[in-house]
């Protein structure tokens, strides 16, 4: 682990990333939990990037702009998630990021956990293990049984090969909970804008030192039909290609 950058955090300002495209669906139950959100000793810094969504999404966002712990982008198109959250790190000014999605997957009710190895200084970098109740199958689609067994099957495959790559061992090297001081960000660049800026930030955070550990957290995963965005066939290739060339690219 590298040598500790800040001190315990008694009281600190956590910022909450929200990056969101065409989730009209579930935005506003996600939106009003997370502003409802209380974290003994943190104050919350919600940042929600809107990528002009075609379903509704964005009115429905517009009408948190005047919110006293709401930070507004407004994105002139979609461009990724990758891409949303990047703006959304410029845009944060807390001692520590957390990457949350409004679409529901993930309880809020985890925060406290994952944040307290961060407070009490021990670590720079958190990850919430959606392997929280112990089985291997994070995806069970009762709609889609097959495209759940693939996706499985597919993330330890990848898993492994992060594992080998980067000389670490995890189990959801992948999770969306990536919590993290922010100074770990200093020096670092990104570019990657879809799903596989994912890969990017778990490659460059660990190759700088920040060796994550893992929390189990709860997880309830949506299928394709309620409106999970990863493309089976062209966002693999791109994490592939993350790896090769962040696993050896100068930082």
């Amino acid at each position: 682990m590298p040598p500790q950058p800040f001190p315990a955090i008694s009281e600190g300002v956590l910022s909450v990333v929200v990056p969101i495209y065409n989730e009209a669906a579930t935005v506003r139950t996600a939106l009003d939990a997370i502003l409802a959100k209380q974290v003994p000793g943190w104050t919350l810094e919600i940042i929600l990037i809107e990528s002009n969504s075609t379903d509704g999404t964005r009115e429905i966002v517009r009408g948190y702009a005047g919110h006293p712990r709401v930070k507004l982008i407004l994105e002139e198109r979609p461009r990724g998630k990758g891409h949303a959250v990047r703006a959304g790190f410029a845009a944060a000014t807390g001692d520590v990021i957390l990457i949350q999605d409004a679409d529901l997957e993930y309880d809020l009710n985890d925060y406290d956990v994952l944040l307290a190895p961060l407070a009490a200084g021990r670590q720079s970098f958190v990850l919430g293990s959606r392997h929280g109740e112990g089985g291997w199958a994070i995806r069970k689609f009762s709609d889609q049984p097959l495209q759940a067994l693939l996706l499985n099957g597919a993330h330890w495959g990848f898993t492994l090969l992060i594992n080998v790559t980067l000389g670490v061992w995890l189990r959801d090297p992948f999770t969306m909970y990536k919590v993290f001081r922010r100074d770990c960000l200093e020096g670092l660049t990104f570019e990657c804008n879809r799903f596989d800026f994912d890969w990017e930030l778990l490659i460059k955070l660990i190759r700088r030192g920040h060796r994550p550990i893992e929390i189990p957290i709860s997880y309830r995963s949506r299928s394709f039909k309620e409106g999970k965005k990863i493309s089976m066939f062209r966002d693999p290739i791109t994490w592939i290609w993350a790896l090769v060339r962040f696993r050896f690219q100068r930082l």
